[in-house]
């Protein structure tokens, strides 16, 4: 089959860059005819606060990919849809409504010569606003089916549109090879808070949280989108300026392992959440999670085995799980039963959810 996929990869960063390529490569060893068609210039720079682009790649950059769309240039757009006429398959790549226009000149140019999949990873985005459900309605409403990442993901795009809605769990697409499991002979006393910083990742209930948990520190590593002023007077409020290490700024995949090389979890202490990486991330270096019962995060944590799961959105909660990580004995059980990631199960489900007619 000869299939494109349009979304990000690589100068562009970030876990939908790179589920985006793992995907394209996938569909490759299965035989498939792939190109990637990614993004000249992807959004303005004031929709996006952080960092757009890197200047290593996070894994093999895949072969086949052109870089030529651009918000700028609608006439782009319909050109693309026309070129794409000729392949079997259009999977549309769903980060966030700001991708909607130049996906709806791209289908504008197919003229429905070809079958679309738009392949969402948020229906919505946690932080909405009013433009957003119109936006992303207009588009599942002019494909021919949509994919998502869970069940909760599926329902609101049901909700959106009367097209086949599928659900394939989100497989492995983690930019470092197998980490070996750190030699650690005593805990760090140190916790790591990991990725973009945004409200709903509830990085402020696990300060409160810290601030009612002696003798344990935390490391805060990822890119504020907004608020970093906020934490930071936060932090002096709790009087955490010594327990506390902040550093802003996008994580290079050469730095991860040594941020998880010095703690005991990983925590997300997340008020909500669709799929994350995060969890196969820490599990991958070793590290127990701790993560709320949100999204997909407690599918892939197994209660008091290789990490703890906790109810969103409570101070008290975070404060009850830290104080039962750090009993006698409990960082190294749960360091012990965290496995290796096998990605292959997940990618065979998920290209036969992603192909089904």
């Amino acid at each position: 089959m000869r299939i494109a996929i349009v979304g990000p990869t690589y100068p562009y960063k970030g876990g939908g860059a790179q589920h985006t390529t793992e995907l394209a490569r996938r569909l490759r060893a299965a035989g498939h005819d792939v190109v990637l068609e990614s993004w000249k210039a992807q959004y303005p720079s004031f929709l996006y606060p952080g960092q757009q682009t890197i200047d290593v790649p996070e894994g093999e950059p895949f072969p086949d990919t052109n870089r030529v769309l651009d918000w700028r240039r609608p006439d782009g757009w319909i050109r693309k849809g026309r070129v794409l006429r000729d392949v079997d398959l259009v999977i549309l790549v769903l980060l966030s409504p700001v991708q909607v226009p130049p996906y709806l000149g791209i289908l504008y140019g197919l003229r429905r010569r070809t079958r679309v999949i738009a392949l969402c990873h948020n229906v919505l985005p946690h932080e909405s606003k009013p433009y957003d459900r119109p936006l992303v309605q207009a588009l599942l409403r002019r494909v021919d089916s949509v994919l998502t990442h869970s069940e909760q993901q599926a329902e609101l795009a049901r909700g959106l549109t009367g097209k086949p809605v599928r659900v394939a769990v989100m497989a492995p697409h983690l930019p470092v090879g197998s980490a070996a499991k750190a030699a650690v002979t005593q805990p760090f006393r140190r916790v790591l808070f990991f990725g973009i910083v945004r409200p709903y990742k509830g990085l402020d209930l696990l300060l409160r949280a810290l601030a009612r948990t002696p003798g344990v520190a935390l490391t805060v590593a990822g890119e504020f989108w907004g608020g970093e002023d906020t934490t930071r007077a936060l932090v002096s409020e709790l009087g955490l300026e010594d327990r506390v290490e902040l550093r802003p700024g996008y994580v290079a995949e050469s730095d991860v392992p040594e941020l998880f090389g010095r703690v005991d979890a990983l925590v997300l202490p997340y008020r909500s959440a669709t799929a994350s990486q995060n969890v196969w991330l820490g599990h991958e270096h070793g590290v127990p999670v701790i993560a709320t019962r949100v999204g997909a995060l407690p599918d892939n944590v197994t209660d008091d085995v290789d990490g703890l799961l906790v109810e969103p959105g409570s101070v008290d909660a975070l404060v009850d799980a830290l104080g039962r990580f750090y009993a006698p004995g409990t960082p190294e059980r749960l360091r012990a039963g965290v496995k290796a990631v096998d990605p292959e199960p997940y990618w065979a489900g998920y290209l036969s959810a992603l192909l089904a007619k």
